[in-house]
């Protein structure tokens, strides 16, 4: 389990243990880990935590986040690295971490409003806008990665309804993450015995957890199973190992 160290001019402050999928930071109390400077905004990062691997999101913060010295909106974290967040620095330990900055260069967003084929490609530091409405139906979906390892599994999702249903896609990445933000967010992180679906983001009862053949996951991550359906942001999913 990896932890973050707390410090401010070299001065240790505290130290968090990991221990939980999501974990906040901010100026405001209500974070798992607080910050009280006003260089920090209320709800500043979040910590995503997948197995032995952490991914550090900005939230739209005023000042930024930094990781050795880097404005950053989306990273995979790797033992050593140094968060910086307004004056105050947050240093990762995590021997047992294997996440890569290039692992994490794209996510997926699946837009179920948009009129053409609502898979953007993004770079770690923004995603893309959705395309505009008079875009093709039949726009190609953004080319697959190489798989990172052969030793990896790789699995794809088959998108059931919807404006892109009939599209493919390969999970080559370490994190891809999916759904309609504001809405309805999840990732699958890939990992060498599998793939794990994890919620995000949610609206309405239960926090809106992805369902998966016809029961919600809950808060917990859920091992993905050749086969399982998905049911993600009013869009339906089909999850095969190919190997």
């Amino acid at each position: 389990m990896g932890k973050l160290v707390l410090s401010l001019n070299g001065a240790v402050q505290g130290e968090f243990q990991l221990n939980r999928e999501r974990m906040t930071i901010g100026r405001k109390p209500d974070n798992d880990i607080q910050i009280d400077n006003l260089a920090v905004s209320g709800k500043h990062a979040l910590v995503i935590t997948i197995l032995d691997d952490s991914f550090l999101e900005d939230l739209g913060s005023t000042n930024g986040t930094y990781v050795n010295g880097k404005l950053i909106k989306k990273h995979a974290l790797r033992d050593g690295d140094v968060i910086g967040i307004g004056k105050h620095e947050l240093k990762y330990v995590n021997e047992h971490a294997t996440a890569d900055d290039e692992e994490f260069e794209k996510t997926m967003i699946i837009r179920p409003g948009s009129a053409s084929a609502a898979v953007a490609a993004a770079k770690a530091a923004e995603i893309a806008p959705p395309p505009p409405a008079a875009a093709p139906a039949a726009a190609p979906a953004p080319a697959a990665a190489p798989a990172a390892s052969s030793g990896m599994p790789l699995g794809k999702l088959h998108v059931l309804n919807g404006p892109i249903a009939g599209k493919e896609l390969e999970l080559t990445k370490a994190l891809i993450t999916l759904g309609k933000p504001g809405v309805q967010v999840a990732v699958i992180s890939r990992r060498p015995h599998g793939y794990f679906l994890t919620h995000i983001e949610g609206d309405g009862k239960n926090a809106n957890f992805p369902v998966v053949n016809g029961a919600p996951i809950g808060p917990q991550a859920y091992a993905m199973k050749s086969g399982d359906i998905i049911e993600l942001a009013g869009i339906k999913m089909e999850f095969t190992l190919t190997r």
